[in-house]
């Protein structure tokens, strides 16, 4: 096979980790926006407290979130069972158990980014708009979102990078399924143990840093133009 031709079981593999980091920024983005406006924002009792649980899966073993969230939502898990017997929902060996893995993951660094939007938004613009006439929403909505679009951008697709290389929470969580949970890392690990797999495994790392890199950039790029925009 061509070096530049992937096989079946690595076109898979890359469709899917797209999908899943797809649905888990989808997923995340609008929590990630709250804990950044109220961590930004709020004075409230055991702020510090939630600024340390958004930010502990950075330094928890992956495979430690991994294995908290088959306990929470298992198939036998306290939130998984009440799922499954409620309203039919399987979060764990599956495709989505894979986006809630990586959206977990990879939450801190969309939580960061959009908070040091946050932080420097010009609280005087708001205030400008309230003395026009605007409501809290309206001001949220028309000034406030789009000064800190471009830090909520960059958060999303900083997370979504993070999503792609996801590995020691998800094959905790969801196992190495192929077709269900065999994401891009996955593959590349499971190419590795097996003989004769070293050229797919370093196609896939390719692919990888080809991926990440070209959100990282897409990133900068789309983050610079609604600067110009929004200064403009």
């Amino acid at each position: 096979m061509p070096f530049f031709v992937l096989s079946p079981l690595e076109s898979e593999a890359l469709w899917l980790s797209l999908k899943v980091s797809a649905w888990s920024v989808a997923g995340s983005l609008p929590l990630g926006l709250a804990a950044a406006w109220a961590l930004g924002r709020g004075r409230f009792p055991g702020k510090a407290l939630l600024d340390g649980l958004i930010h502990l899966p950075l330094v928890l073993p992956p495979v430690v979130t991994g294995y908290l969230l088959l306990v929470f939502l298992g198939r036998k898990g306290v939130l998984g069972a009440w799922l499954h017997d409620n309203l039919g929902i399987t979060v764990a060996f599956n495709w989505k158990g894979a986006a809630v893995a990586a959206a977990v993951m990879s939450f801190p660094l969309m939580v960061r980014a959009a908070r040091l939007s946050v932080e420097s938004l010009d609280r005087g613009l708001e205030q400008a708009a309230r003395t026009l006439g605007a409501g809290p929403v309206r001001v949220f909505c028309t000034v406030s979102l789009p000064l800190i679009l471009p830090g909520l951008l960059t958060g999303a697709v900083l997370a979504f990078a993070r999503s792609l290389g996801e590995f020691g929470a998800t094959i905790t969580f969801v196992s190495n399924i192929p077709g269900q949970t065999r994401t891009l890392p996955l593959a590349l690990y499971s190419l590795v143990q097996t003989p004769g797999g070293e050229s797919g495994a370093f196609r896939l790392c390719v692919i990888a840093v080809l991926v990440s890199l070209a959100a990282l950039l897409a990133s900068e790029l789309l983050s610079r133009r609604l600067e110009k925009h929004l200064k403009g």
